[in-house]
């Protein structure tokens, strides 16, 4: 299936939140928790 993975909106929702609140870059914090930015 290519490796591609369903995230629920709940995830998605934490990943949001995670990158407002963290003090870093986002750029930064999507690198550290594995997210590709053009995804985000």
């Amino acid at each position: 299936m290519g490796g591609l993975t369903r995230t629920s909106a709940s995830e998605k929702y934490e990943i949001i939140r995670l990158v407002e609140e963290s003090a870093l870059p986002g750029k930064q914090t999507l690198d550290e928790i594995g997210v590709p930015r053009s995804t985000f």
